[in-house]
């Protein structure tokens, strides 16, 4: 095993360091940076990053990666960890999803090192850590006002990171197309497979999601060899891919009863919704096109004509798709926060 050099520092096998990938700093001449947990096995193996808050409203990942770096589960590692809880420090400090500039970080990729601020952290995060990967997962949530099903989204024509999808071991699968200037298109540039785990809502922690983002992690960790595979406990949750999916928008404006909820197996015209006006009179009701399952849904009671309330996705089996979120549901047995896997 070769050395490894972040940020103008060395970590040796067998070595984990805490560093900084320095930033532009605020107007008051504050410093910033962005955090980095580098944790590396003794023994070889891949190099994984693990990313969060790319969108600064975007929390869960946040504590996913917390949990993660206090499992028992990666004290025997083989390869290489890169943990970053907070990409896009700037959009944490302001609880928003984007920069000072007004930029979508996750639209910036690759950047350049003399472009705009996004363009610059982009280029910093790519050079820095994700060129120095085998792999990488990427941690995000609904966005505001908005909830997401635990769901791996991939390139899933890609064999290998099909089989990286399947390992994380959730009932939800969808097949996304790589989009212009993301994290995900410039890792593919550098031959990086990487996940983008979805679940939860922004500016909220949800300990359903953050317990299958930490177990999903673990079993791909185990699945490309950075730790040891260990036997079934339990039955085995059967993956779905969703190659089609859609926002059922809202046909009138007004005030709204949300009558599907996540994971919901939908029928063609299922109600989804109903939609009021402010003295309780039925404008409209907001039903399902097609058969399928709920992996989106707005959560604020408020609906604006043509605003997107669900997302549903098409699955061949849908029934079968929302007894397994149940099982996952059942076997996560979502309480009190957990910390040790």
């Amino acid at each position: 095993m070769t050395d490894l050099i972040i940020a103008g520092q060395t970590i040796k096998p067998g070595e984990t360091k805490r560093l900084e990938l320095t930033l532009p700093p605020l107007y008051t001449d504050t410093h910033m940076g962005i955090p980095v947990h580098v944790q590396r096995g003794k023994r070889p193996g891949p190099t994984l990053f693990v990313s969060a808050a790319i969108h600064g409203d975007e929390l869960n990942g946040i504590e996913i990666v917390n949990r993660l770096l206090k499992s028992r589960s990666i004290k025997s590692l083989r390869g290489t960890l890169i943990a970053v809880p907070i990409v896009n420090v700037f959009g944490v400090l302001n609880q928003s999803r984007y920069l000072p500039d007004r930029r979508d970080l996750n639209r910036s990729f690759p950047g350049s090192r003399k472009g705009s601020l996004a363009g610059r952290i982009a280029n910093l995060f790519l050079k820095e850590i994700v060129s120095k990967c085998n792999y990488g997962i990427d941690l995000h949530t609904g966005a505001i006002h908005r909830s997401n099903l635990p769901q791996v989204r991939a390139n899933l024509d890609d064999e290998e990171t099909f089989e990286l999808s399947k390992a994380f071991g959730l009932p939800v699968m969808l097949n996304a197309d790589i989009r212009d200037g993301s994290l995900r298109q410039a890792a593919a540039d550098e031959d990086v497979k990487v996940l983008l785990y979805e679940a939860g809502q922004a500016l909220r922690y949800d300990e359903f999601s953050i317990r299958a983002g930490v177990k999903g992690i673990i079993n791909v960790m185990r699945h490309i060899g950075m730790l040891n595979k260990r036997k079934s406990t339990g039955k085995v949750i059967d993956p779905f891919v969703a190659r089609q999916s859609g926002w059922v928008r809202a046909s009138d404006s007004g005030f709204v009863t949300h009558v599907a909820q996540l994971g919901d197996h939908v029928d063609k015209g299922d109600t989804l919704a109903i939609i009021a006006n402010p003295y309780g009179e039925e404008l409209a009701k907001v039903t399902s096109p097609a058969e399928g399952i709920v992996i989106g849904k707005q959560n604020i009671p408020l609906a604006q004509e043509g605003e997107a309330m669900y997302h549903v996705a098409y699955f061949s089996k849908p029934d079968d798709v929302a007894e397994h979120v149940e099982r996952l549901h059942d076997e996560l047995n979502v309480g009190e926060p957990t910390i040790v896997m």
